[in-house]
């Protein structure tokens, strides 16, 4: 069966995981605190605090030790929900005012555009919240890429290293998985992806091995007749 769909990862898939770790994670530590703490009553923060005192089961932290928790957070990479809303929202006031955007692999844009001219639908699922990754794109160094994706999919729809998740996404698609073609750069990712039914492609990038996978080192060889 033919693909319809393509469902892929960004971070050391269409994006440098420097980009990730050595911009995106610093601008949000240097800038959370100042953020937090001037915006904690707005609802959408304060929302997303609230989730942070659950997670961490701390429900009477201040603002401050929310902060610190959050700052840990992203010391260890956690991937938590509520994180990655409060890193989006900051990263959004990086983008709007210049002072970030987005990095998108050269192969990986003329792919992109390439797939969506020939009707190929794309969509995006990454651990970053759902508005990072429209800001990756949207303000992309390549510039707004926004209209090349049909959705974006979070950890809103479940771990990316359980089946489960994969199932939900080709459910909100309306394809049969196997008509999907999932891209990460890593291999537990790949196999959720798998087990769910749909096909896969591995991104290394830098080397390295991704068994039980079709795999490559670039946008610009994979060859969707393939699959």
């Amino acid at each position: 069966m033919s693909i319809k769909a393509i469902l892929t990862d960004i971070e050391g898939t269409t994006s440098s995981v420097n980009f990730v770790y050595d911009v995106l994670f610093p601008f949000a530590v240097q800038h959370l605190p100042a953020f937090v703490l001037a915006n904690a009553q707005q609802p959408a923060v304060a929302a997303q605090l609230d989730a942070v005192r659950a997670d961490s089961q701390e429900p009477g932290a201040d603002v401050l030790r929310v902060i610190d928790i959050l700052l840990e957070w992203i010391a260890v990479d956690r991937k938590a929900t509520a994180l990655k809303a409060l890193q989006g929202m900051i990263w959004a006031e990086g983008y709007q005012s210049g002072q970030l955007r987005g990095h998108v692999y050269p192969d990986a844009v003329e792919a992109l555009q390439r797939w969506h001219a020939q009707g190929y639908r794309l969509y995006v699922y990454s651990s970053g919240s759902i508005q990072a990754q429209q800001l990756i794109f949207g303000c992309s160094e390549a510039g707004d890429l926004s209209p090349l994706f049909g959705g974006y999919f979070d950890t809103t729809s479940g771990p990316k290293r359980e089946a489960a998740s994969y199932e939900r996404i080709a459910q909100a698609i309306d394809l049969p998985a196997e008509q999907i073609l999932f891209l990460s750069d890593i291999v537990e990712e790949l196999d959720a992806a798998q087990h769910a039914g749909m096909q896969t492609c591995g991104l290394a990038r830098l080397g390295g091995e991704l068994p039980g996978h079709v795999q490559v080192a670039s946008f610009a060889v994979i060859d969707l007749n393939g699959f």
